[in-house]
């Protein structure tokens, strides 16, 4: 496991992510991996896949990837929810969450990113009667 983020602030991350998903029956993963080959978006692409993320009911998953030891990170959404945002929308996420790094404000950073995230996942998916937690809340780690 990637020691990166305190107890503290991965409870913090997990209860971002638990409360951005009860407006939305979006969901939205962070993952921590050490190391990748190729790009860091094809690898975030095959860990969205390894996770089952895109067997949501409408394809609304997003993933937020991090590299810690490569000082890389990347967002990848499904296509249910690529379909609706504007299109440099993962590039705005992307820059919030960077100027929190540069600061070292890692876990403020993902907060950050989650909460953009949920916003625009509630706004074209809104959270209904019957919504389930189709995914972990948990982070997730790689190798």
């Amino acid at each position: 496991m990637i020691d990166f983020f305190s107890k503290d602030e991965e409870a913090r991350i997990v209860q971002t992510i638990q409360e951005a998903e009860r407006q939305t029956s979006g969901e939205i993963r962070v993952h921590l991996e050490r190391d990748y080959e190729g790009t860091i978006l094809g690898a975030a692409t095959r860990t969205f896949f390894s996770l089952g993320m895109e067997r949501t009911k409408d394809r609304n998953g997003v993933l937020i990837f991090i590299a810690p030891e490569r000082h890389d990170f990347a967002i990848f959404g499904d296509r249910g929810i690529n379909a609706v945002v504007p299109p440099h929308f993962w590039e705005e996420v992307r820059n919030v969450m960077q100027e929190n790094f540069r600061k070292g404000m890692f876990a403020e950073g993902v907060c950050q990113g989650v909460k953009m995230a949920g916003e625009k996942l509630q706004a074209q998916f809104p959270w209904t009667e019957g919504d389930k937690n189709e995914l972990s809340d948990e982070i997730s780690y790689g190798r």
